[in-house]
Order: structure tokens, then C-alpha cells, then sequence
């Protein structure tokens, strides 16, 4: 959670600009090298999560406890983002990005060990998915560190009238990555490693990543806290996380002359401003993750492939690259073509996210499964931003970081516990899991209509 919003930058004719910060840029290949440590990270949690109902099935554990072993993780994720995110401010940008390429590396190269061993009979089934979770909390609360240095790198050296397509390159990286995951997964199931191979070879991605970030990307000493804000944990396709700009007085900052403003007034969830914004935030969220930690087992069960997991990676890896693939539809070309404000996209999303989540209940073969997973990702790829940029909108340009917090939090609060809630309804009957999903997505439809503020409205107070 997430952190990632990746999807933000697509409002960007909702942000206003001022004049260019003379002698403030960032090269093109440290870009793509932050773009590369973003990528990276992106494409080895889905490529991780195409082959985890295939592991679970030949462990011959319960869909649920798969779900549940990442609980720990995105708790921790939601809690250690924003501390990370303010431990930039005073360690460096760089300093930050390596302790999360550390914690992706460590956290991948034991999970995979700790799930190897349990393939092998080496561990008990329990063991291997408690050492798994413990392994995956390395991830959450060391991993989690990177992303936000990498926006806040960008926002501190990137002119306002460059930043939106800086930072909408960077977040693109995880949308790309969710995309590269899943295809190069099933190519990743080798002899030995067998369906632990993308675990090991994306660990080993990561350390050919460090070390080109440790030699090629400067150090570098703060003058200022660039209030990045904290990407939502990479578990879903189109990870969120806000990319507004600082405030003026943050502007200033980046000059060297005035230094950083005095910290507003601490914002809550649920202040009137927040309110609905968080609200749909927050359910919408729930309804994605649900949709998330279903869609490999029913791949699994519409194909009758429990008794030859090893096959599943492929067909699993499909409708996730499909689905990353419409998220990036949605987030390159229908918000900005469109020209969609924060509650055309959050309506109009949710109502397509319940829809596809609909026809996927009834999907039977892999093409409908994946058209119909691509539809819901269409929605949720429309959903996601709009709910992001309605939250910045509805605050000051001051409170743009501690906005960009609440968002990484909600959406990340989303994953603690959402996708084994569903795979347990689905374990139970289909319709109880898709059902429940539906029935959110259209709460979160009736309560955004009746009280979101018009895009004209909130279009004209973040202007002011």
C-alpha cells in the first residue's frame, strides 16, 4: 500500500503551475534509473502473486491462509510508509531507496526459500507459510521505504512545470511492472527452483538494481522536506498514491532562501473536508482488493487446475497482465482524454468495476475471465485516481503531504485483511464473495453521488 498516487498524475489538468525553478532538473538516466528501482519492485510482487495460488494449491493449504499471510505485511506497510517518507527528509533520498531495494531483496529471496523448503517437504505446510509471513513483513516494513524517496527525489528537483510529468513517469514505472510481472513469471518456473524461481531471479533483479543506484545516483543532503508523499503497498494493479505538487512555500524552499513552512494543523481520516473522499476511498479500496486475492483461485477452479498447479502460472499471469493493461488504459488515455475530474472518474469507475466484477462471477474459460478481469481493472484504474485527486482537491496546498499520507494509509488499510475476507466468502460460494463486491461498489456509487463535490467546484478551490 500502495503509497501510488501513481495514478494522480493523470488529473493533471486539475493542477496548477507556476514558473520553471532555474538549475533544478534531474538527468535522464538518473529518471531511468529511479524509474527502474520503481519497476522493479512492482513487477516482482504481481509476478509474486501469479504464482502464490499455484504454491498454495500444491501445498494443499486453504485458499484463505494464502491471503492471510500478507496481512502482516500491508499492516506494516500502512504504518512504516509515512516514517520512511519523513526519515528522507533528514537521511537523504538515496540512503531511503537502498533500505527498500533491501528489504524487496531480503524479503523475495526468503520467501522464496521459506515456501522452496515447504515444496520439498523440508518444512511442515504450517511452518513454511509462518516463515513466509515473517519473511513478507520485511517487505512491508523495510520495503516500504523506497517508494516515497523515489517521488519525493523527483518533487525536489523537478520545476513545478515539469513536476506532473516526472512524477506521472515514475508512478507509470508500477503499472508497467505490474504488467512485465505476470508475463515473465510463468517463464520464471525453472527445474530445481521450480514455482519459487520468480522469487529468487526478482531477488537477484534487486541487487543488479542496488548496486546500480548505489554507483550511478549521487548522494544527496536535504535542504528542505520535499514532502513526498508514501506509495500505497504494490499489491494491486494500479497501486495509488499522491502526486500534488508541494505548496508555494515548499516552491520556495526548493530555492535554498526560505527554508521549509511550519507544519499545518494535523489532518484526520474523517474531517468534513475528507469525509466522503476517505469514505470511498475506503470501501472502493476493499471491493479491489477483494477482487485481487479472488481472481488467481477462480482461475484456478474455472480451469481445473488444482490438481496440476504448476500449470496455473501461465493462465493466472494472463488475466494479471490483462488487467494491468487496462489499469494503464484508464490512467494514460481515457482520464487524460477525456479530461475526467475527481468525481466523473471515481462515478464512472466504480459503476465499470461493478459491472466486470459482475461478469467475472460468471466467467467460465480464460478469455472471459480476463475480459472480465481487464473490466473491473478498467473501473478500478478510473476509480482509484479520481478518489486520489478528489482528497488533494479538497485541502490546501500546505496540507498537500499529510493528504497524500491519509490516501497511502486508506488504500493500504484496504489489503490488511480485505482479500482473505474474500477468498473465505468465495471458498464458501461465489456468489457470497461477488456478491459482496458488487454491493460496495454500488454503496460507494449512491454515497459518492450524493455527496461528492462537483469537479467544477473543486477545480476552482485548488486554484484558489
Amino acid at each position: 500500500m500502495s503509497d501510488s498516487d501513481p495514478e494522480l498524475p493523470a488529473n493533471a489538468s486539475l493542477t496548477s503551475t507556476s514558473a520553471p525553478v532555474p538549475g533544478r532538473t534531474i538527468s535522464r538516466e538518473r529518471m531511468s534509473l529511479l524509474f527502474v528501482v520503481m519497476l522493479v519492485t512492482a513487477a516482482g510482487n504481481t509476478a509474486m502473486q501469479s504464482v502464490m495460488p499455484s504454491i498454495g494449491t500444491a501445498l494443499e493449504v486453504d485458499d484463505v491462509w494464502i491471503s492471510l499471510a500478507y496481512t502482516w505485511s500491508a499492516l506494516l506497510w500502512v504504518i512504516c510508509a509515512p516514517i520512511w517518507a519523513r526519515r528522507s527528509d533528514q537521511r537523504g533520498r538515496k540512503a531511503m531507496m537502498a533500505v527498500g531495494l533491501v528489504g524487496f531483496i531480503v524479503s523475495m529471496a526468503l520467501c522464496g526459500f521459506a515456501l522452496w523448503l515447504g515444496l520439498a517437504g523440508v518444512l511442515t505446510v504450517s511452518a513454511a507459510l509462518v516463515a513466509f509471513a515473517l519473511a513478507r513483513s520485511l517487505y512491508g516494513g523495510f520495503g516500504s521505504a523506497a517508494p516515497p524517496a523515489v517521488q519525493a527525489y523527483v518533487a525536489s528537483r523537478t520545476p513545478r512545470a515539469e513536476r506532473t510529468q516526472a512524477l506521472s513517469l515514475i508512478a507509470s514505472s508500477f503499472g508497467l511492472g505490474t504488467v512485465i510481472g505476470p508475463a515473465l513469471a510463468p517463464l520464471m518456473v525453472l527445474p530445481f527452483l521450480g514455482l519459487t524461481g520468480p522469487f529468487i531471479i526478482f531477488a537477484a533483479i534487486g541487487v543488479l538494481t542496488l548496486i546500480a543506484l548505489r554507483w550511478r545516483l549521487p548522494n544527496d543532503e536535504p535542504q528542505f522536506p520535499a514532502r513526498g508523499s508514501a506509495y500505497d503497498a504494490p499489491y494491486s494493479v494500479g497501486s495509488s498514491s499522491s502526486g500534488q505538487d508541494d505548496s508555494e512555500d515548499d516552491e520556495n524552499g526548493i530555492a535554498g532562501e526560505s527554508g521549509p513552512p511550519a507544519d499545518p494543523k494535523r489532518l484526520r481520516w474523517f474531517e468534513p473536508r475528507l469525509r466522503a473522499w476517505v469514505t470511498i476511498g475506503l470501501l472502493g479500496g476493499h471491493a479491489q482488493a477483494m477482487v485481487l486475492g479472488i481472481s488467481g483461485f477462480l482461475v484456478l477452479d474455472r480451469l481445473d487446475l488444482r490438481d496440476t498447479p504448476a500449470l496455473g502460472t501461465g493462465p493466472v499471469g494472463l488475466v494479471l497482465m490483462s488487467g494491468a493493461i487496462a489499469t494503464l488504459l484508464a490512467q494514460w488515455g481515457l482520464i487524460p482524454r477525456l479530461n475526467l475530474g475527481p468525481r466523473a472518474a471515481s462515478l464512472s469507475g466504480i459503476a465499470i468495476a461493478a459491472m466486470g466484477t459482475a461478469y467475472l462471477a460468471v466467467a467460465s474459460n480464460i478469455h472471459t475471465i480476463a475480459l472480465a478481469y481487464s473490466i473491473a481493472s478498467l473501473g478500478f484504474g478510473l476509480f482509484r485516481p479520481g478518489s486520489t485527486a478528489g482528497t488533494s482537491l479538497a485541502v490546501t496546498r500546505a496540507e498537500q503531504g499529510q493528504a497524500s499520507g491519509i490516501t497511502a494509509s486508506v488504500a493500504g488499510a484496504s489489503f490488511v485483511y480485505a482479500p482473505a475476507l474474500g477468498v473465505w466468502l468465495y471458498g464458501h460460494s461465489d456468489w457470497l464473495g461477488f456478491g459482496l463486491i458488487v454491493a460496495l461498489c454500488a454503496i460507494v456509487f449512491l454515497y459518492g453521488y450524493l455527496t461528492l463535490q462537483p469537479d467544477s467546484e473543486l477545480t476552482r478551490e485548488r486554484k484558489r
